[in-house]
């Protein structure tokens, strides 16, 4: 096969891939899908899922990620009859010039690349062109730790590149009033849609718990809602 990376190009940070499974939040939620999860975050969010991609003081960097060439990924996903590619992180976007190679030609082979990002990155025009969406993740200041800066989390170029690509929804963890005063902002300022509510947390009882009341938020508001289906089915157990 004809590499896909320039020779000098850099590997892939990677903190593991896994499938086939299912999407669990967002508008595929529940579709057949492989994911690729790429290590290092720009945030440290407190209630992040994955801390293992990023915080160094309870992980090690050297056992939690491992570098893999875009032939190596390219190889593994084509190998598989899934459609779906779902890349995550971590922060997804922080790898982009490494990346692109490998989401040009899963695009061009027919997959759909859905990218999970936080938002604070713009996405190079590759990225843009190739991937079939972007699952927009902006942090509310509940959620990313109060003593973390709007400006830090919040990125007003790189949402509005995200808003206006077309490709685009807005997927937020909303677990209290204020979260929804604030995605409610959000919305205005930077003509978000669609947007998508989700509960916290890492076990079926936190999940289901929010999801009434989160319900009726979203429906008040014209929003969709999403629950985390691989916590409902699995827990918070990895690869899954």
């Amino acid at each position: 096969m004809t590499a896909l990376t320039d020779p000098i190009a850099r590997p892939l940070l990677v903190s593991e891939r896994f499938g086939p499974t299912v999407q669990g939040e967002g508008s595929s939620t529940g579709r057949q899908a492989l994911f690729i999860r790429l290590s290092r975050c720009n945030l440290s969010c407190p209630g992040c899922d994955t801390p293992y991609t990023w915080d160094w003081s309870r992980f090690d960097p050297s056992r939690e990620s491992q570098k893999m060439t875009a032939d190596d990924l390219y190889s593994w996903v084509t190998a598989q009859s899934v459609d779906l590619v779902v890349i995550s992180g971590g922060e997804p976007l922080l790898q982009q010039e490494s990346l692109s190679p490998l989401v040009r030609s899963l695009a061009a082979a027919g997959r759909r690349i859905e990218i999970e990002t936080n938002g604070t990155i713009v996405p190079i025009p590759a990225i843009l062109h190739s991937v079939s969406q972007f699952n927009v993740s902006p942090k509310t200041a509940a959620f990313a730790g109060r003593t973390v800066s709007r400006s830090t989390r919040i990125n007003p170029e790189a949402i509005r590149t995200l808003a206006s690509s077309g490709k685009s929804i807005f997927k937020f963890v909303a677990a209290h009033e204020s979260d929804l005063e604030e995605i409610s902002h959000y919305a205005q300022e930077f003509d978000l849609s669609p947007i998508w509510v989700m509960p916290e947390g890492t076990t079926r009882e936190r999940v289901l718990s929010r999801m009434s009341w989160l319900a009726d938020e979203a429906i008040q508001r014209n929003w969709n809602l999403s629950t985390r289906l691989h916590i409902l089915l699995w827990g918070d157990e990895r690869g899954r």
